[in-house]
């Protein structure tokens, strides 16, 4: 049918199963509001809700990007600039899929609800942000950011602000390997005008900018473990991401970006597992 054949390529266009990027940390605000695992109930709307959210920024980003991408080497070959989809197609699935974050948020508490539109204003609006700013990369960081924000406000109902320090870490964390990933695109930013640190600055002091943006990441996840008193394996987790981090760092270079997908892509998802997992256990031992 060509309605599931048009659903796959947009699967696909998205990637969708790079929602684990920010899924892993949403699931350690939920567990460290709970002091353990949520609800069957809250862990599954929560999960529904990060997936729906992510598939409807991707999908937005890319009708946003259609006219860029086309004239991008790197992205000419995307669903969109291809035809492989059309714009009334992508544009439906980004409104089901914007209704299924609000049904989501409905099932969770009223306060999640109330919040639903600021939360898509976040996610979808970033698309426009390198258009204006050099800081875009934080921007789309901040997006990914307030997932362990939401996922605490779907457990409790209300908002910690220490549960704000894992919100600025993810942050930094997205805008760092952001910051990797435009290094591919630093002839095509110059040539049309598109904002990015790459552009500004030059591939190398963005790589160093990467390297701050992620020791600040570092910073901000030890601060997390601190306050709120985890123990050994909370301390871990973060020693490793600091080592997964130095290895993704070590992979790119100012003369080489020929491993920049395997950096951004696999080491990224395996940071977020990572991490979690060691709250994860730290929480249920106790």
């Amino acid at each position: 049918m060509p309605i599931l054949h048009n659903l796959r390529t947009t699967l696909e266009m998205i990637k969708w199963e790079h929602s684990i990027f920010a899924l892993p940390f949403a699931l350690c605000g939920a567990m460290l509001a709970a002091g353990g695992w949520p609800t069957v109930w809250q862990l599954g709307w929560i999960i529904v809700a990060m997936v729906a959210a992510r598939s409807a920024a991707m999908a937005f980003n890319r009708l946003a990007d259609a006219e860029i991408d086309a004239i991008n080497p790197r992205t000419q070959t995307r669903a969109l600039p291809s035809g492989a989809l059309s714009r009334g197609f992508v544009g439906a699935f980004v409104t089901v899929a914007c209704l299924v974050f609000v049904l989501a948020a409905s099932q969770l508490n009223r306060l999640t609800l109330l919040l639903s539109p600021v939360a898509l204003a976040i996610v979808l609006l970033y698309s426009y942000t390198k258009r204006f700013t050099r800081w875009s990369h934080l921007v789309l960081g901040f997006a990914l950011g307030v997932a362990p924000s939401a996922a605490w406000i779907a457990v409790r109902g209300s908002l910690d602000p220490r549960i704000l320090l894992l919100t600025a870490a993810v942050t930094f964390w997205v805008g760092g390997f952001d910051v990797l990933y435009a290094c591919q695109d630093y002839d095509f930013d110059v040539r049309n005008q598109l904002h990015s640190i790459p552009r500004y600055l030059g591939i190398g002091p963005a790589l160093l900018i990467a390297r701050l943006f992620h020791a600040a990441m570092m910073l901000l996840l030890v601060a997390l473990v601190l306050s709120f008193h985890l123990g050994a394996l909370g301390l871990a987790g973060v020693a490793v991401v600091g080592l997964l981090l130095a290895y993704e760092h070590s992979l790119v270079s100012r003369d080489n970006l020929s491993r920049l997908n395997a950096a951004f892509f696999t080491m990224n998802g395996v940071i977020s597992v990572v991490f979690f997992l060691f709250v994860a256990a730290d929480l249920l031992l106790k």
